[in-house]
């Protein structure tokens, strides 16, 4: 059969919209519902140290490693892997497969923001917000195999939430992604500083404050808190999900990839403390209004975004269905920013590895995601979404970031080789520390969060659900991902990847072959 040729590769307009996009990428609804919690769980203040150790070891080397992959190969993770050694191109599809699942609920949760951005507007949610949001709005279920029928009005903001991201994915990278990403992410800081400047000048804000910083340094001592470290950073600024390779494809081989980086850690790093100023501020507030301790009304996930926040919104003495609106469009935004390039890392990869076009690779993807996003509208639907995004971060995610780094740094012995291509692009060269952090500092640490995420796995069953439930949507989803890895691997690809990089030599090829063996920009 004669190839077909390759089709022209999407790129980025500006170095900015890039780094707009990967800051929309990593700025999720976890730093908004997620990082207070865990800050205030572990050690109060004195977390910001293993936080921003975390960050420096793992989070930005982590980064800059997989720019670095995806701009010097010109592809999304699979062949970018397969482009270090034809055996490891199943590790791309894994993260894909991973990106994928997170995706089919991501969007439902982003349609559940969207409904509570209107629900603001007069405090729908009336004086029970537990009640509204679980038997009201999600019409939940009673046992955890009781599936029932569709929520429609779920279903609704479900269609919403993914008729957007399929519009703007159409669009493109530049007219599509980069757009989005250079209206949204302001758009986003100033809701989210309002809503931080209002939780600060409630009464009880004091309180709220205290309790967040206060620092506890004998937690220091405690593993537990660099574990929580070091699993924030992996699930806050978005590495091994494969976005971050597939953004990086889509830039000027002539881009500071390690200054990139930095931006991007960094500014997702003040965005959450920011947003964690805002949250206890306001948690301080609704304690004081309750006259209980900030202890007894602080939580994380989705009961702070749909519980404890419409209560704090009845609660407020002015303006609260204003507070509400910018609070519920502010987390949209966020949702909207990342639910876009998890997406957009799945497109990426069916594009490269089927040559299809970009209408082609949005349908393929979108349409199966779809599907399997109507199970969480479902009146179980939010028992499958809370059991599925546990294995999909806890083992999805760290397990196929440990694998990663030992592939580059360990199985094929890259990392100096990818080290110099960085350097020869970048003001902040990557230098001893980030091969240290890479070659052992990080692979160490994944293995211990691994492991200490299996010892409680095995000690106490998740969220009191069925063995039985935890078998089929927990392990058994995770199992299937990984088979579904190997399978695309087997799959006959038409176009030719990058050159696997064994032909190069694997002790450091020269500039000249590397060019050799990388496609030229289009």
């Amino acid at each position: 059969m004669e190839a077909q040729p390759e089709r022209p590769r999407d790129s980025f307009g500006t170095k900015f919209g890039f780094i707009l996009a990967a800051i929309g990428s990593a700025i999720g609804l976890g730093n908004i519902w997620r990082y207070p919690y865990i800050a205030y769980e572990n050690g109060g203040g004195a977390f910001l140290l293993p936080y921003l150790i975390a960050v420096v070891t793992a989070g930005i080397p982590v980064l800059i490693l997989e720019y670095s992959l995806g701009n010097r190969w010109r592809s999304a993770a699979p062949f970018s892997y397969r482009a270090l050694s034809r055996r490891w191109e199943w590790l791309g599809w894994w993260q894909i497969a991973v990106s994928f699942m997170i995706t089919t609920y991501y969007m439902v949760i982003i349609g559940w923001v969207l409904s509570y951005t209107y629900f603001s507007i007069g405090t729908q949610w009336g004086s029970d917000p537990d009640g509204f949001f679980n038997n009201e709005y999600l019409g939940l279920s009673e046992g955890f195999w009781d599936i029932g029928g569709i929520q429609w009005g779920v279903l609704l903001t479900l269609l919403i939430a993914w008729g957007i991201n399929y519009w703007l994915l159409r669009r493109g990278v530049s007219r599509g992604i980069e757009v989005a990403a250079k209206i949204l992410i302001p758009t986003l800081a100033v809701m989210i500083l309002i809503v931080t400047i209002r939780g600060l000048t409630l009464p009880g804000a004091v309180e709220g404050l205290n309790t967040l910083l206060t620092p506890d340094f004998a937690e220091l001592l405690n593993p537990a808190v660099w574990v929580a470290a070091y699993g924030q950073v992996f699930f806050s600024i978005g590495v091994a999900f494969s976005i971050m390779i597939a953004y990086a494809s889509y830039l000027s081989r002539r881009s500071d990839l390690a200054n990139s980086a930095f931006i991007v850690a960094l500014s997702n790093t003040g965005f959450e403390f920011m947003a964690a100023l805002g949250i206890f501020s306001v948690l301080g507030f609704l304690a004081v209004q309750q006259s209980v301790s900030v202890d007894e009304v602080a939580t994380e996930g989705i009961g702070l975004a749909f519980v404890a926040f419409p209560q704090i919104i009845n609660e407020l003495p002015a303006l609260n269905s204003l507070f509400g609106v910018l609070f519920f469009g502010a987390l949209f935004f966020a949702g909207l920013t990342s639910s876009l390039s998890i997406l957009e890392c799945c497109i990426s990869g069916v594009k490269d590895k089927f040559n299809l076009s970009r209408a082609g690779a949005v349908n393929w993807v979108c349409g199966p995601a779809f599907v399997v996003s109507l199970l969480y509208v479902t009146n179980g639907g939010l028992f499958y979404l809370d059991v599925i995004d546990h294995f999909m971060n806890n083992y999805g995610l760290v397990l196929s970031a440990l694998f990663q780094v030992v592939l580059v740094a360990w199985v094929v012995r890259r990392l100096r080789d990818q080290q110099a291509y960085v350097n020869e692009r970048s003001y902040i060269r990557a230098g001893t520390w980030w091969i240290v952090s890479l070659a052992v500092i990080t692979p160490v640490l994944l293995i211990v969060v691994t492991a200490f995420n299996l010892y409680e796995e095995l000690t106490v069953a998740y969220g009191d659900y069925p063995v039985s439930g935890l078998l089929v949507f927990g392990w058994g989803v995770t199992i299937a991902v990984i088979v579904a890895a190997f399978v695309m691997q087997r799959v006959r690809s038409r176009e030719a990847p990058p050159e696997d990089a064994e032909s190069i030599g694997t002790s450091g090829a020269s500039q000249g072959s590397v060019q050799a063996t990388e496609r030229e920009d289009t």
